[in-house]
């Protein structure tokens, strides 16, 4: 996932979750500032396809470069025969606040809750298998009531994985999608009250 924005004056480009190609589909190759993984598998933690020399993080805690604030949350994924570890970010950039879930695959905990705060933009998985499926997907956007979700972490076409497509959740979450090729807001855009889902296209 590519985030573009602003952090003292200047222009900066954030790379969330990095992923591996796989035959299916190929990681785009571009230039970013700050690049977080959420495990430090490669998977999700394709470092070599970001150009430049960003800042990366891979572990929780706070960090601060070029006026944009991240937090890293520790937590561990229970799918699978082995836990493994799943960092949730927060990031605030020009007054938005943006939280990445990485491959979460439960609903939040009560600290984990007041941890990330209040969210405007949330990066959701929504596929099953070894994150959240439709109905988990349901109650953590409920749980962080943000104004804009992205579902990530379901199959698209042409892509051979377990993961479901995005179908059960647009279903029965209630909510108007959309489909964007790209997302651009700003702190005024978030000020309705309804929460949208943006689909964005690959």
């Amino acid at each position: 996932m590519k985030i573009q924005t602003k952090g003292q004056g200047e222009d900066l480009v954030i790379a969330l979750d990095p992923f591996a190609d796989d035959g299916s589909f190929k990681m785009p190759r571009f230039q970013a500032d700050i690049v977080t993984a959420s495990s430090n598998h490669e998977e999700h933690a394709n470092f070599g396809a970001i150009r430049g020399e960003p800042f990366a993080i891979v572990h929780p805690g706070e960090y601060e470069t070029k006026g944009i604030f991240i937090y890293g949350l520790a937590g561990l994924n229970s799918s699978g025969k082995e836990k493994t570890q799943n960092t949730i970010y927060k990031i605030i950039a020009e007054e938005i606040s943006i939280a990445h879930l990485g491959r979460l695959d439960k609903t939040l905990t009560d600290e984990q809750i007041d941890q990330l705060g209040n969210i405007d933009i949330l990066f959701l998985p929504v596929g099953g298998n070894d994150v959240l499926d439709d109905k988990k997907a349901i109650e953590v956007a409920s749980q962080l009531e943000p104004r804009v979700i992205i579902p990530i972490h379901y199959k698209i076409n042409g892509q051979k994985t377990a993961l479901a497509d995005a179908g059960n959740y647009l279903k029965h979450c209630g909510l108007k999608s959309e489909t964007q090729e790209k997302l651009r807001v700003t702190k005024k855009d978030l000020i309705a009250e309804d929460t949208r889902v943006i689909i964005l296209t690959v």
